[in-house]
């Protein structure tokens, strides 16, 4: 990831994701453009545990964990004022608009292009 579109130089990103190496790989690409990433964790109940210790300034989300959806989560971290975008490999997102206009990235995602739409988010 040589040609990064942007630093996320020291910004927290939480990364909540089920499936192991696509979380690992997600976490990886963030910390290769400076990022200092927040879990990766599977789960719900361990993504609200991190938002409650420490400030955020972005989340990738997948939607589907184990079969629960992420909602709880982006309703928390909406809650906060914290960015998220979804990256999943579901092809619908909840029917409420505020879920449907988040973006969303369609696994498999490209590092660049993660780096990239986490970038967006932060400077909007």
């Amino acid at each position: 990831m040589a040609d990064r579109p942007t630093s996320l130089a020291d910004r927290r990103v939480l990364v909540v994701e089920d499936e192991y190496v696509i979380a690992m790989d997600i976490g990886r690409c963030l910390q290769e453009a400076g990022a200092v990433v927040a879990g990766p964790v599977p789960d719900a109940e361990q993504a609200l545990a991190l938002i409650e210790a420490a400030p955020l300034d972005a989340a990738v989300l997948d939607v589907n964990l184990r079969g629960e959806p992420v909602y709880v989560v982006a309703d928390r971290l909406k809650e906060r004022g914290v960015p998220y975008l979804f990256a999943t490999g579901e092809s619908q997102i909840a029917d409420r608009s505020d879920y449907r206009s988040r973006p969303k990235l369609e696994k498999p995602i490209l590092g660049t292009e993660l780096v990239r739409a986490v970038g967006k988010l932060m400077s909007s």
